[in-house]
């Protein structure tokens, strides 16, 4: 019995639940992407607005204290000190269709009814079928978006002006000079610019170069009140950063035999307690050699509440014999404190 172009547009939006919900895909060539997955779970919904975020700031005060006796004039002052950082939402969209020539050549015949009418319950194997078909438009759309998002959050926003500009729009390579952030100026508010040191010398493993900065570097990321929760690296700051341990002799640490066997390898790094992850998408955008620590409670997604991810099921035109379905997303990324953010990079 064939399908008609409602129990198509069912199908489709099942599999569309059921891939977005499960991930059956075993792809070969999917890189981790740590920052979407750490961006995401701290997503925070807003209302809509006029198109802007906003979050009140504020890295200068006025009061102060004033010794006195008996009849000493003191003074008083009136703080105004608060700014309002600014961040644009965006609208994103993702969208695959499918022809009903597609599904002929897969063997699946589609009755041209738009109403329903007189359908009938599609066999099990038609609807495997259909699935199928489906299957690898859907993981296109969903890896596509994965891999668009994280490329989004790793730039600055100049590739794209309707896109969210990413982490490196706050976390400035520079970040005494260039322009606003949030429509802050940092040259003016020392407070609002983030932490760098780029370009450490990696000459000589036994100097411990990167290590002393960090060390030095996460006191003050905490100096007001940061918690870095998160360290991302290209593959050479990894590199480099192991070749500093080994310099000391972490080989022996745990001792040079386990079960039997010399392990050579070095345990996976972390600082302060926080794990270092190998994020491959710095690697894919230059950026190896480069360090950044995030406290995600204050550089996070916020998403327009009803707008995550929002699927849609256009209508077919009457002249043409395709099907389409499409997500939108709307949003931006928000940075409340610069100063608890910092990169890192070595020569």
């Amino acid at each position: 019995m064939a399908f008609t172009l409602q129990e198509v547009e069912n199908i489709a939006n099942a599999a569309i639940d059921f891939h977005f919900k499960c991930g059956t895909i075993f792809s070969q060539t999917i890189e981790n992407k740590p920052l979407l997955k750490a961006l995401r779970a701290k997503e925070k919904n807003i209302p809509g607005g006029q198109g802007n975020v906003t979050v009140r700031v504020k890295g200068v005060y006025s009061t102060t204290i004033q010794g006195f006796q008996h009849d000493d004039t003191v003074g008083y002052v009136n703080p105004a000190n608060i700014k309002t950082a600014v961040y644009p939402y965006k609208l994103i969209h993702a969208g695959i269709s499918f022809s009903m020539h597609e599904l002929i050549k897969d063997g699946i015949e589609v009755g041209d009814s738009t109403t329903g009418e007189q359908t009938s319950n599609a066999s099990e194997r038609e609807m495997t079928a259909l699935a199928n078909l489906l299957q690898d438009k859907l993981e296109d759309m969903q890896e596509g978006i994965d891999r668009g998002f994280q490329n989004m959050y790793w730039n600055n926003g100049t590739q794209d002006s309707n896109l969210i500009p990413g982490v490196q729009s706050i976390v400035s390579l520079t970040p005494t000079t260039g322009g606003t952030v949030g429509g802050i100026d940092p040259v003016a508010n020392s407070w609002w610019q983030n932490r760098a040191s780029l370009g450490l010398n990696s000459s000589t493993p036994g100097n411990l170069v990167l290590v002393t900065k960090l060390q030095n570097e996460f006191r003050q990321l905490r100096r007001y009140g940061g918690k870095p929760n998160l360290f991302l690296c290209g593959s050479s700051f990894m590199d480099w950063f192991e070749q500093e341990l080994r310099s000391k002799g972490n080989y022996t640490m745990e001792g040079w035999a386990k079960g039997g066997r010399i392990d050579a390898s070095v345990s996976d790094l972390s600082f302060k307690g926080l794990d270092i992850e190998y994020d491959p998408f710095l690697d894919d955008l230059g950026f190896n050699k480069y360090g950044f620590v995030f406290d995600t409670s204050k550089l996070f997604p916020t998403v327009v509440s009803g707008e995550n991810m929002k699927k849609h099921a256009p209508a077919r035109p009457e002249n043409k014999y395709v099907f389409y379905r499409a997500v939108t997303y709307a949003g931006a990324l928000v940075c409340s404190q610069r100063n608890a953010q910092g990169v890192y990079s070595i020569a």
